[in-house]
């Protein structure tokens, strides 16, 4: 086994800006706390909320690293104490507070999952933020069941094309919306039957058409802003809608009496503050009925471009223009 060092290579965040605030730092190893493993990073995911961050809207929460990064797969290398479950030199993949974007991290034991088989390491890293998300948003909050109809806007993105998937695997009827041909094309050869291209077509009224007027019965909405009456409009009864971004805003004027009428639940969460138990509850969530899918092949994560760790301000340039499908990775 090679010797931990003192020092290593982060991203951090010289101050709230634009994708070039993001430069490589020198900074000690992380420690591991009890309960805690020190991971030798591999890859790491980048997501929307790692740009949140960068721009001064996301803080992480208390004790968690100031550098940006909320999943990473790769080596365990250390522990505080005995570990429960792993050995030094398992590979694992783990959704984590923050420190992503680094050489080593540290994560809650818990919180960590074996990398997937049939998965890369550069893959596994694509995995824990939108699986957790997804999960816990559209199956637990939500609880999507096999022959509802599912929406979910942005189908092109990394949150978009696994809740897709998931829908799909678990019998839902599945639509979406994205802002292309091409992106469209790739929701539905992921699964959707109709995925609608926003910019030239109105969402509400070609489900509605597509349903019989009966509507939407999950929604999963990362945009916000207009979206929210509209999916209140296209929601069938007893829908469930629920947000976790806000990307157009997250203030806007709604008359609730359709909420009311048609019984509707609107929820949302977000993960990042979520307790190391919760997280490790939807951890073995995903271990039970998600792993064995992507072991078969069934499901696996749309990789769009992989950029090495000091090109991570080139990475949120690309996350930015929206130009992508499915996941960016930093190497490690």
């Amino acid at each position: 086994m090679s010797t931990i060092p003192n020092k290593m290579t982060a991203i951090g965040i010289e101050h709230p800006g634009g994708p070039e605030v993001l430069k490589p730092v020198e900074m000690d190893v992380p420690e591991p706390s009890p309960g805690e493993l020190l991971i030798k990073v591999a890859s790491a995911g980048v997501n929307r909320p790692d740009v949140l961050q960068r721009q001064g809207g996301y803080p992480p929460p208390p004790g968690a690293p100031e550098t940006p990064g909320l999943e990473i797969a790769g080596t365990v290398v250390g522990a505080a104490g005995l570990p429960k479950r792993y050995k030094i030199g398992d590979e694992i993949c783990a959704l984590v507070p923050g420190g992503g974007y680094a050489e080593y991290c540290t994560v809650a034991e818990d919180n960590a999952l074996p990398v997937p088989d049939g998965l890369s390491m550069m893959e596994a890293a694509g995995v824990p933020e939108t699986f957790f998300t997804v999960w816990t948003n559209v199956f637990e909050r939500a609880q999507l069941k096999s022959g509802e109809s599912f929406l979910v806007h942005g189908g092109s993105s990394g949150i978009g094309t696994t809740a897709i998937m998931l829908a799909c695997a678990f019998g839902a009827r599945v639509f979406s919306t994205a802002g292309s041909p091409d992106k469209c094309k790739v929701c539905e050869d992921l699964g959707a039957e109709i995925c609608v291209d926003y910019r030239q077509a109105d969402f509400v009224e070609t489900l509605r058409s597509a349903t019989d007027k009966r509507g939407v019965d999950v929604i999963l909405d990362m945009v916000g802003g207009d979206y929210i009456p509209r999916n209140i409009k296209l929601a069938a009864a007893d829908g469930r809608i629920v947000s976790i971004a806000f990307l157009q805003g997250s203030k806007i004027e709604v008359d609730f009496l359709p909420v009311m009428l048609k019984r509707l639940t609107l929820t949302g969460s977000t993960l990042r503050i979520r307790s190391v138990a919760d997280k490790a509850r939807i951890a073995g969530a995903l271990e039970a009925r998600v792993w064995p899918l992507i072991a078969a092949g069934k499901i696996k994560p749309i990789i769009h471009q992989i950029f090495d760790l000091k090109q991570a301000a080139a990475a949120h340039a690309m996350m930015e223009s929206s130009k992508h499908i499915g996941k960016l990775i930093l190497a490690v």
